[in-house]
C-alpha cells in the first residue's frame, strides 16, 4: 500500500492534541494527520470543563488515573507557565459536611498520602481560615490542586503539532474504516487517507470508532450530561477557591462542587444526569442513534438499576433550580437562588462495561507494546474521562509509546 501518512489521529480534543504533539516530538519527520470532526478543535469534553488541574486524590493508588494525574498536574502547571497560559495552584477544600463523612474524609486523607499527594486535615476553624462562607465540620486542604485554560492548552498542543510538521483538518468527519494487512484505509468526509497506524481519541466516540475498525471493545461510551450554574458577579466574593463536597464512593461522580475560574468566574457543579444525546448539552437536543444505542446496550439497565435513586436526586437538581440551590447549601449557606444563573454543560465520555459497572481507570486497546498478541495496526483510547485533561501529557506519551511501536513492528 502507498501510503499518505505514516499515523492517523482520530480526534481533535486534549488527548489527540496531546498524542499528536508527543508523537511529532517523539518522531522528528514522522507524517502524521489529526482530523477532528468539528470545524473548531476542543468543541466537547476540552472545552467545557470546569478547568481544573486535578491532583489524584481520589483515585486508586497504583492506577493511570492516580499516576497520570499526580504526574500529570505537576507537568501541566510547568506546561501552563512556560507558554504564558492562564493558570494558578490554587489549593482545594474538600468538606465534610456532617459526621457520616467522617470515615470517607479520613480515608481518603490516606488515600491522597499513598498517592504522595499534600494532604493537611483541618477542623471547622482550618476551613474557615481558606473560606469563610463555607461550613462543615471537617475537611482536607490538598495543596497541588489548581486551575488553568484547557482549551487554550489544546490549542498550545495543536501550535506545537504544526510547527513539528503535523497536519490537522477541522471539519472532516471519519466515516469507515477497512483493515488490510499493509495499512488502514479511512473514507472521510473529504475523501480517502491511508496510513500505516491509526489513533483513536474519539472521546464520546471512540466506543463507535473501535467498532468502525473492527474490534469489538465490551462496552459502550454513555453520555452523562454535567449541567453548572455560575455566582452572579456582585457574589463571587462568596468562594475564594475551590471547594468539594467529601465523594459518595458508590457513585462515581464528584457531587456539587464551587469552582473559581483563571477568569474570575464561580462555577457551581455539575450534577450528572443522563444525556439524551452523545452531544447533548441540554434537554432539547435528542438523538434518536444515540439513545437506541444506549438503550439497547444491557449495561444502561444494570447501572439504572443500581443506582436509580441517586439519579432521582440528580434529575430533581436538573429540573428545580431550588432543589439544586439546596445542595449548594449544604457547603455554602449564604447562597440564594438569585445567587445563580445558568452556565454550560458538558457531556461526560463514560465507559460503561456490559455488567454494568462504570471503567473506574483510563482504558487503551489495540496495539500493546508489552502483549506480542496484540499485534495490530490500531490503537485505541477507550476511556479517557476526567482526569484526563490534567493528565493528556503523560496520557499522550502512552499513546504515541503504542503508536510508534506499532508503526515500528509493520502490523505483523
Amino acid at each position: 500500500m502507498r501510503y499518505d501518512v505514516d499515523v492517523l489521529v482520530v480526534g481533535g480534543g486534549i488527548v489527540g492534541l496531546a498524542t499528536a504533539h508527543a508523537l511529532t516530538g517523539a518522531r522528528p519527520g514522522l507524517r502524521l494527520t489529526l482530523l477532528e470532526k468539528e470545524p473548531g478543535l476542543a468543541a466537547h469534553q476540552t472545552g467545557r470543563n470546569s478547568g481544573v488541574i486535578h491532583s489524584g486524590v481520589y483515585y486508586r493508588p497504583g492506577s493511570l488515573k492516580a499516576r497520570y494525574a499526580v504526574a500529570g498536574a505537576a507537568e501541566m502547571v510547568e506546561f501552563c507557565r512556560t507558554h504564558g497560559i492562564p493558570h494558578e495552584v490554587t489549593g482545594k477544600l474538600i468538606v465534610a459536611t456532617g459526621p457520616a463523612e467522617l470515615d470517607r474524609l479520613r480515608a481518603l486523607a490516606e488515600r491522597g498520602r499513598a498517592n504522595g499527594i499534600p494532604v493537611t486535615e483541618l477542623d471547622r476553624r482550618g476551613i474557615a481560615e481558606y473560606e469563610p462562607q463555607v461550613t462543615g465540620v471537617a475537611g482536607l486542604h490538598i495543596g497541588s490542586t489548581g486551575i488553568c485554560d484547557f482549551p487554550a492548552v489544546a490549542a498550545t498542543y495543536a501550535r506545537l503539532a504544526r510547527e513539528a510538521g503535523a497536519e490537522i483538518r477541522t471539519g472532516t468527519e471519519l466515516r469507515a474504516i477497512a483493515r488490510r494487512a499493509d495499512g488502514v484505509t479511512v473514507q472521510t468526509s473529504a475523501g480517502e487517507l491511508r496510513c500505516q497506524v491509526l489513533v483513536n481519541c474519539a472521546g464520546l466516540h471512540s466506543d463507535r470508532i473501535a467498532r468502525l475498525a473492527g474490534d469489538d471493545p465490551g462496552l459502550r461510551i454513555v453520555p452523562f450530561r454535567g449541567e453548572y450554574y455560575e455566582l452572579v458577579k456582585e457574589r463571587r466574593e462568596l468562594v475564594r477557591g475551590l471547594v468539594y463536597p467529601v465523594p459518595d464512593p458508590a457513585f462515581p461522580f464528584l457531587g456539587v462542587h464551587l469552582t473559581r475560574g483563571v477568569h474570575g468566574d464561580v462555577h457551581v457543579g455539575p450534577n450528572a444526569v443522563p444525556a439524551l444525546a452523545r452531544e447533548g448539552y441540554d434537554w432539547r437536543t435528542v438523538r434518536a442513534r444515540d439513545l437506541a444505542g444506549t438503550a439497547a446496550f444491557p449495561g444502561t439497565w444494570r447501572i439504572a438499576r443500581r443506582h436509580w435513586r441517586y439519579e432521582v436526586g440528580e434529575l430533581h437538581r436538573s429540573l428545580s433550580k431550588r432543589a439544586f440551590t439546596s445542595a449548594v447549601q449544604r457547603l455554602l449557606p449564604a447562597v440564594v437562588p438569585a445567587d445563580l444563573v445558568r452556565a454550560g454543560a458538558g457531556v461526560r465520555a463514560q465507559a460503561v462495561a456490559r455488567d454494568g459497572s462504570l471503567l473506574d481507570d483510563f482504558a487503551f486497546a489495540g496495539f500493546d507494546p508489552d502483549d506480542p498478541r496484540s499485534a495490530r495496526r490500531l490503537v485505541h483510547v477507550l476511556n479517557a474521562p476526567s482526569p484526563a485533561a490534567t493528565a493528556s501529557l503523560p496520557i499522550g506519551r502512552e499513546v504515541a509509546r503504542r503508536a510508534l511501536a506499532a508503526l515500528d513492528a509493520g502490523g505483523r
